[in-house]
């Protein structure tokens, strides 16, 4: 039985056959059972610690008389203090010269005394009183301690799934990449998706063992605690589909970025990790997720949080139960919240195979073509206004200052966004030299109108023309609708033409200047150094950071001079500071420094274009 199911998973899976062989042995496997079982009798013996006994405290939670003590306790405090003010006035009052009296007034300092001295001892008298064993709460004390390991165990399966499995399945590619296996296994005639699920399935293998052995306690213990199976499934489904999407992602970042060499799995794990804590440090402060709403929702912690109120003593849902997505009322219900992540989840994950089935054959090959980065911009930013302007009813609810928040966050996402497009779409030197010798090649053989067309074609959506045109249809589908709310925007008590105008100057530095770094990126891949890539990266980054470095070392400030603070990455600082026509005017320096970059890229093109005999024919 046993062999017919090896060979039926064989036929489905050979890649995941192959990697169960080499992994799913028996001395790991029982290290790998034996670990989890550890790590649940550690959280159950943890919790155990706390059993109430003989010298369990009276005001403790569980103690069911606790209450009837400590309204004791308030009942005689009140009653002495009462007292107190009496023996207080009788002193006042024997101390007069009027009714002066010794022998009573050193009664009444004896009894002030007395009092004091039963005051201050009446809650440490109570406190050391001890529960009686049954008046002990066991029940309520198991029932909320099982939800404790549940919930324990809940962050330990997030925290091992996804930092351990990332740092395998990386791990893995970079050591078939170094042993050449890699290559041999893409000539197989297995597909791109049967491959990588085997990889997917089987590399972590361990690391499933490790949740399956635990996964009955964590059933057990969510149960006992009284939590909705309807809600554990919940969670499990969630967790599965962040899993696809993180190890998705990191084939794609082990296929991808072969550089790094043997620190490439630990930056990728170490990413995850980094940020499943971010997140797990707001979803524990309740931060408000409307600003931090695209970036959280792909973390599970979130919705954990949500499902189980107790995990960081957060109520109410947390952030999550104010969710809404274009107006709708996403965190209100269970099944609006689970849907939200899993379509979250899908649609990216979605993506990345997208780019997986590209790069996995040809590893030189653009991770999207240019199509499909269109549809992926549009994605983004569909998802990214939804989140926005769901906590609005309408465009004329939003103040300046919500548009200033929006932007101030929404223009470095954009910018790190654009700059991974120019990365994933900027063909290098040996690409764009075969397609414009190719165009160069076919000028004669056709009218000039069909080659315009020809042309507008290539750069829009042809795979080894410079990807200029390209991040500039992406930006003006990424700006589209921020334009058209701009536009729409109208708040009676704070918006005026001269914010409006700023708005839209503000979007148009944007356009420019992700325009600049294309370009200056595409003329650095054209160099003829081996090093291309490495200098196109250099020299963004320096046009990116070194500005507003010098800026702030000479302590220009953006309200003192804003026109030099509008011309470099950090131009939104400098946007509120600064008059309309000063934003015109570092607009139209942007404008001209792009259109210079520009014309230099259209002749290294043109250059590129040419036969080496017609090179050396014009001394070249």
């Amino acid at each position: 039985m046993i062999i017919n199911f090896i060979e039926k998973l064989g036929d489905w899976n050979p890649q995941l056959l192959r990697e169960l062989k080499g992994r799913l042995k028996v001395f790991p496997a029982v290290i790998a059972i034996v670990t989890s079982l550890l790590v649940q009798l550690v959280v159950f013996l943890y919790q155990l610690r706390e059993l109430p006994g003989e010298s369990y405290p009276m005001y403790a939670q569980y103690c069911k008389i606790g209450l009837t003590f400590e309204q004791a306790r308030i009942k005689l405090d009140r009653e002495l203090s009462i007292q107190y003010q009496q023996l207080q006035e009788q002193f006042r009052r024997y101390s007069s010269s009027s009714e002066f009296n010794q022998v009573k007034l050193e009664q009444v300092k004896s009894q002030i005394t007395e009092v004091k001295y039963k005051q201050h001892n009446i809650h440490q008298t109570l406190s050391n009183q001890f529960c009686p064993l049954d008046q002990i709460d066991m029940q309520m004390w198991w029932r909320e301690h099982w939800e404790y390991i549940f919930l324990s165990l809940s962050v330990f399966f997030i925290f091992t799934l996804l930092v351990a499995g990332t740092y395998l399945l990386i791990n893995n590619l970079a050591t078939e990449e170094r042993r050449g296996t890699l290559n041999f296994i893409r000539l197989t005639p297995q597909s791109e998706t049967s491959i990588l699920t085997g990889k997917i399935l089987g590399v972590p293998i361990l690391i499933y063992l490790v949740i399956l052995t635990a996964a009955p306690l964590h059933f057990l213990a969510g149960s006992a605690a009284n939590i909705a199976t309807s809600y554990i499934l919940s969670f499990w489904a969630v967790l599965a589909a962040c899993c696809i999407f993180f190890y998705s992602a990191a084939l794609l970042f082990g296929l991808c970025c072969r550089w790094f060499s043997g620190f490439q799995p630990w930056l990728g794990s170490g990413t995850v990790l980094l940020f499943l804590l971010l997140t797990l440090g707001l979803a524990s402060e309740g931060t408000n997720i409307v600003d931090t709403g695209l970036f959280r929702i792909f973390s599970p912690l979130d919705i954990t949080n949500y499902l189980f109120p107790k995990s960081f003593n957060i109520y109410n849902g947390g952030p999550l139960k104010q969710l809404q997505f274009f107006n709708l009322p996403i965190g209100k219900s269970i099944v609006g919240i689970v849907s939200l992540h899993l379509l979250n989840y899908g649609l990216w994950t979605y993506w990345i195979w997208q780019a997986l089935k590209r790069c996995f054959r040809n590893p030189n090959s653009t991770i999207l073509s240019k199509g499909q980065s269109y549809f992926w911009m549009a994605c983004l930013q569909l998802v990214n206004f939804g989140f926005y302007f769901g906590v609005y009813q309408n465009i004329n609810g939003i103040t300046l200052y919500d548009v200033q928040r929006y932007l101030t966050w929404l223009y470095p996402l954009n910018l790190l966004v654009f700059l991974g497009l120019i990365a994933i779409l900027s063909p290098h030197r040996q690409t764009v030299q075969d397609w414009a010798r190719y165009r160069h090649q076919n000028v004669t053989s056709s009218n000039s109108s069909s080659r315009k067309n020809s042309l507008l074609e290539d750069l829009i959506w042809g795979e080894k023309s410079p990807a200029i045109l390209a991040i500039g249809m992406n930006i003006v589908i990424a700006v589209t609708p921020l334009l058209v709310g701009i536009l729409l925007w109208y708040h009676p008590a704070e918006v005026n033409l001269v914010d409006k105008m700023k708005a839209l100057l503000a979007v148009a530095l944007f356009i420019s200047l992700i325009m600049i770094y294309a370009t200056l990126t595409q003329l650095m891949l054209l160099m003829k150094t081996p090093k291309r890539a490495f200098w196109a990266i250099g020299t963004v980054t320096v046009a990116m950071f070194l500005p507003p470095m010098v800026l702030g070392i000479l302590g220009i400030q953006a309200h003192k001079i804003p026109i030099l603070w509008l011309l470099t990455s950090f131009s939104w600082v400098g946007i509120s500071e600064a008059a309309t026509p000063t934003i015109f005017m570092a607009l139209l320096a942007q404008l001209s420094i792009l259109a210079l970059l520009t014309f230099q890229l259209t002749r290294q093109a043109k250059l590129a274009g040419e036969s080496a005999t017609q090179a050396l024919l014009a001394g070249r």
